[in-house]
């Protein structure tokens, strides 16, 4: 018997060694709820950012904006993702927030490939979500009724095409979807279709458009000549963990600014010559 107990005594050791080093092997988590148009961008970054720290892994999820900052102001979440300021959106407390703007993300109004133009003025493309003009023919191109494709209401990059586009006008009613990439595959399947994406979702089977024959390019978004353009912001509470402080950190360092930021099609911050507050008035940083 007392050799048994010592043998029960010894797998209670071993047990309890190995939970020690289980314990120790675990990963530390954190997650990033929000804005689609930036969830590709904290989703390179958290791959990054786990291949050099492997104890660390950061889960990304979408929503939209509103989301993102509903659950930061929650606490459910470590960041949330916003392609608005906190003060734009109701409900939310700004100042309970940190606001960390890591890139500017640009928005295009995109077309069906089957719509055989390359241009629409910010009137026309106006007209067109406001439901007054409803077919190509009206703006030049041929008998094909428009199909409009709207974000959904929460969604940031909804309220930045209605902040810089619509200027206070009702959009038409029309069919909603929750994600970019939802819209990218209704736009891209459906003839005489428009609709609105982040710039990181624009892809070979959608046309672009330009507005007022001015051209998305990096150039033209940093300059203030493409209009529709807004920041992307990590929020968090005032007392961040510090895995979230390093993440945040690694988004604005020079080399993931310089690499993944731009050949995702976002704006470095230091490359905008203008900025904009939370009202949308833009000014000259110079």
């Amino acid at each position: 018997m007392r050799t048994f107990g010592k043998l029960l005594l010894l797998l209670g050791v071993i047990s309890s060694l190995s939970g020690c080093s289980h314990a120790n092997n675990r990963q530390e988590t954190i997650t990033a709820v929000g804005s689609s148009a930036l969830q590709p961008l904290i989703e390179a970054g958290g791959e990054k950012y786990s291949q050099k720290n492997p104890q660390a892994y950061i889960n990304v999820q979408g929503g939209g904006s509103g989301t993102g900052l509903a659950q930061i102001q929650q606490g459910a979440v470590a960041i949330g993702n916003s392609d608005v300021f906190a003060e734009q959106k109701k409900g939310i407390q700004a100042q309970n927030l940190i606001d960390h703007k890591v890139c500017v993300v640009a928005v295009v109004p995109v077309v069906n490939r089957q719509v055989p133009l390359n241009n629409l003025s910010t009137t026309q493309l106006q007209a067109i979500f406001m439901g007054k003009i409803t077919n190509w023919q009206q703006v030049g191109g041929p008998r094909l009724p428009i199909t409009i494709i709207n974000r959904a209401q929460g969604s940031g990059t909804r309220m930045i095409f209605e902040q810089q586009v619509m200027q206070g006008q009702p959009f038409k009613k029309a069919p909603e979807q929750d994600s970019s990439g939802m819209v990218r595959q209704i736009v891209k399947n459906t003839p005489g279709a428009i609709s609105y994406v982040a710039w990181p979702y624009l892809t070979q089977d959608l046309k672009p458009l330009a507005i007022d024959q001015i051209k998305l390019t990096t150039a033209n978004v940093a300059q203030n000549r493409w209009k529709i353009w807004a920041y992307e912001h990590l929020y968090t509470t005032k007392n961040p963990n510090k895995l979230t402080r390093q993440f945040i950190k690694f988004i604005l360092s020079e080399q993931f600014q310089e690499q993944e930021v731009r050949q995702m099609h976002y704006i470095p911050m230091k490359q905008m010559r203008y900025q904009q507050d939370a009202h949308g008035r833009v000014s000259s940083k110079e």
